[in-house]
């Protein structure tokens, strides 16, 4: 996998990994390309597109596209239940993830993300696990802010 985009029907981008190294420069042309491009697809159509040396793999969940790009030779479904499964912890953490929870907790869905993906490979299949780290850091955090909140004598 070489990046991972979200963006709204509106081609507003929500979020953005990028797994191989590109300039600032290429990475806004990505992103203008795969919204133009996905945008503009028929509701009914094929969720995969050849796209220069890429295979682009998108699906769209309520008011956000969840886009990819993948090597040539790829599995298309699998980078698919990728995306799926990435929409199911999401769901799981924010309970019916919309696209308001991403503006507003995008720190959340990037830590979700990188308990779940690792220089675009899946890290951890399980589910659970991911929920179990992602409730061991909100812990943790939580507990850092009582400490920093605490007047010191």
């Amino acid at each position: 996998m070489r990046f991972l985009l979200l963006f709204s029907r509106q081609g507003k981008l929500r979020l953005q990994k990028w797994f191989t190294p590109l300039t600032e420069r290429e990475k806004k042309k990505v992103i203008r390309d795969m919204t133009m491009l996905v945008l503009a697809r028929p509701p009914r159509s094929s969720n995969f597109i050849q796209w220069r040396d890429l295979k682009v793999v998108y699906k769209r969940y309520a008011s956000l596209y969840f886009c990819t790009g993948v090597e040539e030779n790829d599995n298309e479904l699998l980078s698919l239940e990728v995306l799926h499964r990435y929409v199911e912890l999401l769901d799981r953490y924010f309970g019916n993830v919309c696209e308001l929870d991403i503006i507003f907790n995008f720190e959340k869905a990037y830590f979700i993300l990188d308990e779940f993906l690792m220089g675009g490979e899946v890290l951890e299949t399980s589910k659970i696990a991911v929920s179990v780290s992602i409730e061991e850091a909100d812990t943790l955090q939580e507990t850092m802010e009582e400490y920093l909140s605490k007047p010191a004598y």
